[in-house]
């Protein structure tokens, strides 16, 4: 794998509440995810980012759930053609899931994956976001309340959509690998006694 492009910062050179943040994930997940700290050498960019990443990803109003946002993610970081965003979202959407095999259907072709229709359209309006947002019209709303979704379900599809696309491009420029743990994250029953 090549290196970053840009060299990460030591942990101990970061302000304390961002090493406060990134040492909570550690211990939640066993290591530290590369974005952490591939986009710490920029404080002020880093928390924007972490905040609206939780404005989005951790909200509780809405019909969304966890698992959904990182089928959105999931699909459209394919799309954007982003390794380090698929691996990574792409093992929390197994863990959410419970079901391996769809991340990695959803990464290769969201449209032959085993997801529901309400899924399917969920996928359908982001993929549009992503790729084409200019032609959003009514029409792609009315298609999403047929499914249940509301208004403010459809700003949450289009948001995360965004946001990530952002992140898509950030870490194909900057290099962002992912770390070698995602692979088998939602794959393998995790290892209590190997955290680090």
């Amino acid at each position: 794998m090549d290196a970053p492009r840009y060299p990460l910062p030591e942990l101990k050179d970061l302000p304390e509440d961002m090493r406060a943040r990134i040492l909570e994930v550690q211990e939640k997940s066993g290591f530290v995810p590369n974005v952490f700290l591939a986009l710490a050498r920029r404080p002020a960019e880093w928390r924007a980012f972490f905040a609206y990443h939780d404005a989005l990803m951790l909200k509780e109003e809405g019909t969304l759930t966890k698992g959904d946002r990182e089928m959105i993610v999931t699909a459209t970081s394919a799309a954007n053609h982003c390794l380090y965003c698929v691996v990574a979202h792409g093992a929390i959407l197994r863990i959410y899931e419970k079901k391996p095999l769809v991340a990695d259907q959803v990464a290769v072709n969201w449209r032959k994956a085993d997801i529901t229709p309400r899924q399917r359209a969920m996928l359908d309006f982001a993929m549009k976001v992503c790729l084409r947002s200019h032609e959003v019209d009514d029409a792609d709303f009315q298609a999403l309340h047929a499914h249940g979704f509301s208004d403010e379900d459809a700003w949450d599809i289009a948001a995360i959509t965004a946001f990530f696309g952002l992140s898509n491009r950030m870490a194909n420029a900057t290099g962002m690998q992912p770390n070698p743990e995602f692979y088998l994250l939602g794959r393998v029953p995790r290892d209590k006694g190997a955290r680090k």
